[in-house]
């Protein structure tokens, strides 16, 4: 019996490529979390003036956490490139990542908070979730690709 291990197979173990998968879902987070938690207290300060269902108040929290996490790593990545190629670079690379993040964060929220709830002890939990999601995603990619979005 003989064991084959395709080439093209990348390895799990490496402490540098976690590292630098680490700080970029980091800034992915940071950019993610102004966007969605923004939203979610808006409306939980204002009472939901409109009546918003909890699952549009979160969609909302997560276009918005799209938003401006594109926005924050257009802005980082527009130090090293031409605004433009910052800006299709931001949302090509990383639009997976983010969307799962968001995902990740408010479905944490909704099971935690039993709706769209910002409270001081839901927020690490979300963070957490938020940043363990996407992140061997975000090693993939390195891996593989060689590309990351900072």
């Amino acid at each position: 019996m003989t064991t084959t291990v395709e080439e093209n197979s990348i390895s799990w173990k490496c402490k540098h490529t976690w590292k630098r998968a680490s700080v970029n879902t980091l800034w992915c987070l940071l950019g993610c979390s102004i966007g969605d938690f923004g939203t979610i207290y808006f409306f939980q300060v204002t009472g939901n003036p409109w009546d918003f269902s909890v699952l549009l108040i979160m969609s909302l929290a997560i276009m918005n956490g799209l938003i401006t996490s594109i926005m924050l790593e257009t802005y980082i990545l527009s130090r090293q490139m031409v605004l433009k190629e910052a800006f299709r670079v931001a949302i090509g690379m990383s639009l997976i990542s983010m969307i799962a993040m968001e995902a990740a964060m408010n479905i944490t929220d909704v099971i935690l908070t039993g709706g769209a709830m910002l409270t001081w002890w839901v927020i690490p939990f979300m963070l957490l979730a938020g940043f363990i999601t996407p992140l061997p995603y975000n090693y993939y990619r390195l891996k593989k690709y060689g590309k990351a979005c900072h």
